[in-house]
């Protein structure tokens, strides 16, 4: 069943305002990909703060008209589920990881940062760590110098305690 005109302009207005915030857009192909799969897909995607979502094409079309995923266009034939985040890595990761074990859902194109990406494109921004893992990372890098700062008062201590109680 189809949906008429007031449904059709609420999925564009809906996917117009999730765009408004994204940074990517990853886009793959889910032909004879199971529902229960395409269930777990979408959970994870939840979890990792991802808007997926089946639509129709030429809404999609409408939706990213005058913004910087308007290039991405051009890519939009055949049935294609959308992932679109406001984390920069998420959306690809999360698409490419279920691609990973699921050969039936194909990565087709994606867009960051007003560039159109492919396949290839996809796969490297998907690899790349989240913002969450580089701050855990940055913090961990924050700390060691600190930690063997106290490590190395410590022992100082424990050395002068030794040394006054043999004199």
């Amino acid at each position: 069943m189809g949906l008429n005109l007031d449904d059709k302009k609420a999925v564009v207005a809906e996917v117009s305002a999730q765009v408004a915030n994204a940074q990517t857009i990853a886009v793959a192909e889910y032909r004879g990909v199971e529902v229960g799969d395409l269930t777990v897909l979408r959970k994870k995607a939840r979890e990792a703060g991802v808007y997926l979502r089946v639509l129709k094409n030429t809404l999609v079309r409408r939706a990213i008209a005058d913004t910087p995923f308007a290039g991405l266009s051009e890519q939009l034939t055949g049935p294609l589920i959308y992932g679109i985040s406001t984390d920069p890595v998420a959306a690809a990761k999360v698409l490419n990881d279920f691609a990973k074990g699921n050969d039936k859902l194909t990565l087709r194109a994606g867009a960051y940062s007003g560039k159109v990406l492919n396949k290839e494109d996809i796969q490297a921004l998907a690899s790349i760590p989240s913002r969450e893992e580089l701050l855990a990372r940055l913090v961990g890098v924050m700390q060691a110098p600190i930690s063997g700062f106290a490590v190395v008062l410590g022992a100082l201590a424990k050395q002068r305690e030794e040394a006054g109680a043999a004199a």
